[in-house]
C-alpha cells in the first residue's frame, strides 16, 4: 500500500488566486467502501487564513444545519484537510495509513447514499458548501463506491456540479492509493488539479507528475 506523506504543487497565478478566495470546501468523498466500511467526506481549508470549526456542522440531503457537529476539528490551518467518516476514527486512520496529525471525526450516522448531498454549515448555520451527487440522479456522473470522488479543478469547489468530479485511481494526479480495505482514494490531503507540476511524496520518495 502506498502512503501519501505530503505534496508540493506549483500552481499558476490564476489557480492560486482562486484558492485564496475560498475557505472550507468539500474536496473528496466516498459514499461506500468495500464491506460497507469507511465511507468518508474530506473538507479542506483552501483559503489563506485559519478557520475555527467551533459550531460548524454537516448534514446530508435532509439539509438541516447542526445535524452532525464538526467542532472537534478545532482550528483548521490553510491547506489542511479533515475527515468525517461513519467508521471508528482510529480504524479509518489505520486502514488508510494516515498520520496521527490528520484530524478525523468518526461515528457519523448521517450516512451517504448512492444519490445524496453533502452540506457544510458554519457556526451561524449558514451553508458554506454543498455537493449534490449520484449517477442515477445525474446520469453520466461518477459513482463514488470503492473509489473516492475528486474535483477536476479548483473551479469545481463550491460549484455544486457532480459532473466536475472524477473517480480516484491508484497513482493518479491526486496521489491516490489502495487502502487495506481495498478502496482507492487520497483522504487527508487535498492536491489541487490541474497543476502545472506536482511533486508527490509517495512511500518516502518524490514522484514528479506532469499534466
Amino acid at each position: 500500500m502506498k502512503h501519501r506523506l505530503g505534496a508540493i504543487c506549483l500552481l499558476g497565478a490564476a489557480a492560486t488566486a482562486a484558492l485564496a478566495e475560498g475557505q472550507m470546501r468539500i474536496t473528496e468523498y466516498m459514499y461506500q467502501g468495500n464491506n460497507d466500511l469507511y465511507e468518508f467526506i474530506e473538507f479542506t481549508n483552501v483559503g489563506d487564513t485559519p478557520v475555527d470549526m467551533l459550531g460548524w456542522s454537516f448534514d446530508d440531503n435532509s439539509d438541516t444545519p447542526l445535524s452532525v457537529d464538526l467542532s472537534a476539528y478545532g482550528t483548521v490551518a490553510p491547506g489542511e484537510s479533515v475527515i468525517l467518516t461513519d467508521s471508528d476514527a482510529e480504524a479509518f486512520r489505520t486502514t488508510w495509513g494516515l498520520s496521527p496529525l490528520v484530524k478525523i471525526i468518526g461515528g457519523n450516522t448521517n450516512n451517504l447514499g448512492r444519490n445524496d448531498a453533502i452540506n457544510l454549515y458554519d457556526d451561524v448555520a449558514a451553508q458554506v458548501d454543498r455537493l449534490q451527487y449520484g449517477d442515477q440522479d445525474f446520469p453520466g456522473s461518477i459513482r463514488a463506491r470503492f473509489n473516492s470522488g475528486n474535483p477536476i479543478s479548483p473551479a469545481a469547489l463550491g460549484a455544486n456540479d457532480p459532473y466536475q468530479w472524477v473517480l480516484a485511481l491508484e497513482g493518479d494526479i491526486y496521489g491516490s492509493w489502495v487502502s487495506t480495505n481495498g478502496d482507492v482514494g487520497n483522504p487527508g490531503q487535498y492536491i489541487p488539479e490541474p497543476a502545472s507540476l506536482c511533486l508527490l511524496a509517495l512511500g518516502g520518495g518524490l514522484v514528479l507528475r506532469r499534466r
